[in-house]
This record gives structure tokens, C-alpha cells and sequence, in this order.
């Protein structure tokens, strides 16, 4: 795991050692295990590393291949080793040696441009080829971790940060307005739609997925990968695919489990996280080394307020889970007094830039801060989960049964589900079936109110940069009802996606030493998901059946089973901010009165929330969308008064 940097002038001039230090010196915040420069005149590439891999201890980064004439700086675990040594042929004799960044090297001699296309694992690496006078840059494919750069006529700088550059004489902390225009339009995660802008106009980044190259002919940023395939995998029978499953899984597993340090995982009650788990305590147990892992719960006096079917304390379903996999040990935290308004700061700073998923910042942070304090290197979770090894959704394959006139099937599977989710009341079912087969505005579903918030951007402002214009013509509307085909399709295709989901797991490592690793995320898993017939997915009334299938042996029933509760994050924010209130009432008063805000946002209606909610309101309005939109604004208040305070 390292933090890089570099600078490459086309014109040959030399580069500036003032320069080194000031992007060099801004990295000094982070640990680091060993800090090293390369300068050869006109190019410049930093490492600012910490050992993650046993491959990478006393690694020499950057590196100089004197006989390939290549030199690299990279951040990067490769998980597909085996198979690429075999296809580079790389002798035996070194091959448990060799860094992640030689055989990157090796990588790139052979297949240079396309080398990333035989890449698996988190990457961003800049390779500095000396021959052909060319600068090669790429990311992974859903950009694990963050590549910016500046580029100015025929010089370009680079950096794992943004602030690294932003210690450079001739970069301004200029705003870019089109990305907070996106930001405070788009109601869910997504910050902006446009995979190159950041929150500074003379920054960019290197989308997910692509390659940057800048020689003689200029800069060219190229897409090298798509994850989408029609093609199917065709296997005799159910058992098959589950033994297939497994295979694929375990691999992703076994590869994220390299490191000289403890391995920890990030374990809720559900499937996805419980499956990682399970699966790397018994790889682990093999090596005689046991796996750590982090839990959140609310705090003792939260009152649960949600329905049923919601759990946000999910600590007897952790529990039984640890039970029944071993080999761990377990650390269940309800982060006492700590709330979205006390870890803001650390979150900005964190982040460089707003961001949105205030409700679950600070057992996010907490879970890090304990991993580091106990020495863990590696911290699995299973957050892809979801749209790969957990597809599955019972209503919309329903749905789609329904609009192909499959009426017996449909019967059979509906009343297999009523047995299974405990839901008598079939006609309420079948209703929810027929409103996702043949959806109308009007109808939207519950999740899509849940995640509808008012605006609060100034609408002058929107429409300056033409902000509803560009999501509706990507498709990106978030109060329109869809199913789990075009949300899948979405999740896959659209590079903005993976950029934002992956972001912060680049960052956090960067300050907490160790790396956030996703085996649900790996390649060769989501492109086995995505080939499996969706009739493996929603089997017998059981949603997710391929993964629970797969995990029978390896969770416990009430666990593997389940379709009656789900787990519910950010329940208790509210109930955190309340003692509080007095102080987030004030700062957005603050928001409020500050003239140069009213230019962004919409003063008017968030004086009417702060009038509305001056007094605390009940821990049970934790969703309402007003209070959350409130929450966004002063983050953005916040940010904007760090960093652009002359604005």
C-alpha cells in the first residue's frame, strides 16, 4: 500500500527539487514504512510506502529496470500472480520474491497499453517508459485506489491525493462548480456523473478502468476494460454451479489473505460479509493465524423504533455466525458518543472533498481505528455483495415471470415465498409483483421514497451548468422506479458508480495502514455472477439462492436461511446527533447567514428546515428526508469553509 507521486516534463526541463519536496512533504501525514524518490531530469516518481504484502517488504519503489529502460511507481496488490507468471514465464526460483510492482513491470513489456486488461486486483501504477519517451498510467478496474493529476501544456504532475498536488506553486484551490452542481443535484451516493472532475477544477483523476498516456502526441485517456457479458455458463444441475461458486469465491478469498500482519473482517449479520468471513477463517486456520473481526451495534440506550423486518442491532446474528465459523476473534462495537457531527472533520480531511454517507461515518472510521490499533494489514468486507454474489431479488424475477405470461411458475414460486418470508397475505405480493412488471411513476416503490430527497441546491445554479439535462440523458433518475435488471445494468456499466463506491476505501487505508479488500469486488467473481442464469439466483420462493446454497456448511441456518429480517444501517444517527442538536442547529444558522453559500445552495428552504427542526426531534424520524438534507448541507458548509474561506 503506498501513496505516489510524479512529475513528467515533455519539454525536458528539469524538474524542480522544491517541487519533489512540497508533493513529498504533503504525504509525510501518512505512515510509512519506507519513502523513496526517483529523478532523472525531466521525470520525477515518488513512493510513500507501507508494507502490506510479505512480497512487498523492503521493496524498492519507485523502481528502475536499467535493462528495460522502465521505471514504476505503484500502488497496487495483484491477485492473479500464479497465472501471470505462468503466461510471462517467470522462473520458479523467484517467483514468491518478486513485488506486485516488477511483475506489473514484466506486465507492461509484454503487453504494454493493454497490460492492465491481465491485471487482477487493486491498482493505480504510473510507468515512466524511457525508449519511447511515454508516460503510462492506469487504475483497476473499479478504481480501489485513487490516481489524480494535473496537466499544463506539456508538463503533468500525478499523485495519490489531491492535496499533494494542491502543495504545488502552480495549482490553485480553484472549485470546480460543475461537480458541486452534480453533487448537490444527485440525490443518492453518487457525487458526479463526470468520472474525470473533482472537487478542484485544476485536478482530474483516472477514471476506474482506464489508461492514461502522455507522450509526443499528448494525452489520451483510454477505457480498457467493461465488466457486462451476455454470455451464459451452461452447467447440468444446481449442485454444479454451487461447487463452481465456491471455487471462484475461495480464490478471490485465499488471494486478499496476503500479508505479513493480522487479517481482520468487517462482519455485519447478513450473508455477504458472513460468507467472506467464513471463508477466509478456514483459509486462515490452515496457516496456523486467525481472523479478526469488527462489528457495529447500536449504543445500549438506542430505543428500536424501525418495523419487523428490520434489524439495526444485528449482534445476535453476528454472534451466531462467529459460533459457527471459529477461528476468529471478534470485537463488537457500539462506538459510545460518537455521532456524524464529531467524525466530520476527520471526514474531510479524510476524503479531500464532500461526501454523502454521513449515517455510517463514524462506526466506518471506528472499525479502522481498532483494526490499525491491533496490527491488522488486511480488513475484508463484503460491500459489492449485493449486485454480485448476492443478486437475486424473488420480486423483480417475479415480475419478469409475469410479464412472460409463466403463470404456473409464478404461483408456484409466490406461494413458496409466502412460506418462506412468513408474508400471508399473497394479494399484497402479488400486487408488489404487478407494480414492478409494469411500473408507473406515480408508484413508486418504498426504497425509492426512502432515498428521495428535497433539493438543496440553488436552482439558479443547477441550471447554470445544466445539471437535470445531463442525468436524464445518463439515465440518472433517482425518483423513477426500476428494477433490479437496470440497477445491476447501471452498477456495472457506468464508471461513475465504481468511483464512488471505491473512493473512501482508498483513503481510509492511506491514513489507517492497512488495506480494505473485497472479494465480492474481485473480477473474475462478478464476471462468474454475471454468466450464471438467473433461475440459479431466485429458486423455490428463496431470493439469493445461489449464495445460499453455496454457504450450506458454511453459516448457520438462521443466518444462510434468512429472508424474515434484514439488517438495517444508519437507524441510530439521529438518535447519536440528538445531544447535539443545539450545536448542528447553530452551525447551520451559521450556513444560513453566509451570503457566498446562497450562490450553491438554497437558503431560503434550509432556514425553513432550521425552523422546523429547532427543537430535537424523535430518534424515530432518523430517514426523514429533510433532517438528512440538512446534514448534507453542512458538510458541504463545512468543507467549503476549510478550504475556499475567500472564495
Amino acid at each position: 500500500m503506498s501513496a505516489i507521486a510524479g512529475i513528467y516534463h515533455q519539454n525536458d526541463e528539469p524538474v524542480s527539487r522544491e517541487h519533489i519536496h512540497a508533493m513529498m512533504g504533503s504525504l509525510e501525514q501518512f505512515p510509512a514504512d519506507d519513502v523513496r524518490v526517483y529523478k532523472k531530469d525531466h521525470i520525477f516518481l515518488g513512493c510513500h510506502a507501507k508494507w502490506i504484502t510479505p512480497e512487498s517488504i523492503g521493496e524498492i519503489l519507485p523502481f528502475y529496470d536499467n535493462e528495460r529502460k522502465l521505471a514504476i511507481t505503484a500502488d497496487a496488490i495483484i491477485d492473479n500472480r500464479q497465472e501471470l507468471f505462468n503466461t510471462l514465464g517467470v522462473r520458479q526460483s523467484v517467483r514468491k520474491e518478486m513485488s506486485d510492482s516488477e511483475l506489473i513491470l514484466l506486465a507492461y513489456e509484454k503487453w504494454e497499453e493493454d497490460c492492465p486488461k491481465y491485471l487482477v486486483g487493486d491498482f493505480a501504477f504510473v510507468v515512466w517508459d524511457e525508449k519511447k519517451r511515454k508516460l503510462f498510467a492506469a487504475r483497476d478496474f473499479s478504481g480501489a485506489r485513487t490516481l489524480y493529476y494535473h496537466r499544463e501544456d506539456n508538463k503533468i504532475a500525478f499523485c495519490s491525493t489531491m492535496e499533494a498536488l494542491l502543495a504545488l506553486p502552480n495549482i490553485w484551490r480553484t472549485l470546480n462548480e460543475e461537480w458541486l452542481a452534480e453533487y448537490l443535484v444527485i440525490q443518492n451516493m453518487i457525487d458526479s456523473v463526470n468520472v474525470s472532475n473533482t472537487v478542484y477544477k485544476n485536478i482530474n483523476q483516472i477514471p476506474p478502468a482506464h489508461t492514461l498516456i502522455f507522450d509526443d502526441y499528448g494525452v489520451r485517456i483510454t477505457r480498457y476494460c467493461t465488466v457486462m457479458s451476455d454470455k451464459k455458463l451452461r452447467l447440468k444441475n444446481s449442485e454444479e454451479y454451487v461447487e463452481a461458486f465456491r471455487d471462484v469465491f475461495q480464490e478471490a478469498v485465499d488471494s486478499r489473505l496476503r500479508t505479513h500482519r493480522k487479517v481482520g473482517s468487517q462482519l455485519s449479520g447478513g450473508l455477504d460479509s458472513g460468507a467472506v468471513a467464513s471463508f477466509a477463517a478456514r483459509s486462515l486456520e490452515r496457516d496456523n493465524k486467525r481472523l479478526y473481526t469488527y462489528s457495529y451495534t447500536p449504543e445500549n440506550n438506542f430505543v428500536d423504533w424501525t418495523p419487523k423486518s428490520r434489524i439495526p442491532n444485528e449482534a445476535p446474528y453476528i454472534r451466531s455466525t462467529l459460533e459457527f465459523i471459529g477461528n476468529s476473534e471478534s470485537d463488537i462495537l457500539d462506538f459510545n458518543n460518537e455521532n456524524a457531527l464529531t467524525v466530520m472533520d476527520d471526514w474531510l480531511d479524510i476524503m479531500e472533498m464532500p461526501y454523502k454517507f454521513f449515517e455510517n461515518s463514524f462506526w466506518v472510521k471506528g472499525i479502522f481505528e481498532k483494526a490499525q490499533a491491533q496490527d491488522v494489514g488486511i480488513l475484508l468486507n463484503g460491500a459489492r455483495g449485493n449486485f454480485s454474489i448476492s443478486w437475486g431479488s424473488a420480486l423483480d424475477y417475479y415480475a419478469t415471470l409475469l410479464k412472460k405470461v409463466r403463470l404456473i411458475s409464478l404461483i408456484k414460486e409466490v406461494n413458496q415465498f409466502s412460506t418462506h418470508t412468513g408474508i400471508t397475505n399473497k394479494k399484497k405480493v402479488y400486487s408488489l409483483i404487478s407494480k414492478k412488471a409494469f411500473p408507473v411513476v406515480k408508484n413508486l416503490t418504498s426504497l425509492s421514497k426512502s432515498y428521495y430527497l428535497p433539493p438543496i441546491v440553488n436552482q439558479d445554479f443547477a441550471n447554470r451548468y445544466k445539471v437535470k439535462e445531463k442525468l436524464e440523458s445518463l439515465g440518472v433518475e433517482t425518483n423513477k422506479p426500476r428494477n433490479i435488471y437496470e440497477v445491476r445494468n447501471e452498477h456495472f456499466q457506468q464508471e461513475y458508480i465504481w468511483n464512488t463506491t471505491s473512493t473512501s476505501n482508498s483513503k481510509l487505508s492511506l491514513r489507517y495502514s492497512l488495506w480494505n479488500r473485497d472479494p465480492t469486488n474481485d473480477l473474475r467473481v462478478i464476471k462468474f455472477c454475471l454468466s450464471v442464469p438467473e433461475n440459479q439466483y431466485v429458486q423455490n420462493g428463496v431470493g439469493r439462492a445461489l449464495i445460499r446454497n453455496a454457504m450450506k456448511g458454511y453459516l448457520p441456518d438462521d443466518i444462510r436461511l434468512n429472508q424474515k429480517h434484514r439488517g438495517i444501517q444508519g437507524a441510530d444517527w439521529l438518535h447519536r446527533l440528538l445531544p447535539n442538536w443545539k450545536e448542528f442547529i447553530e452551525e447551520l444558522t451559521d450556513l444560513i447567514k453566509d451570503p457566498s453559500m446562497g450562490k450553491y445552495l438554497n437558503l431560503n428552504q434550509i432556514n425553513n428546515w432550521v425552523h422546523k427542526y429547532q427543537n430535537p426531534p424523535n430518534p424515530d424520524q432518523a430517514f426523514e428526508p429533510e433532517l438528512r438534507s440538512l446534514m448534507r448541507s453542512l458538510i458541504v458548509y463545512r468543507f467549503m469553509k476549510k478550504h475556499f474561506e475567500r472564495r
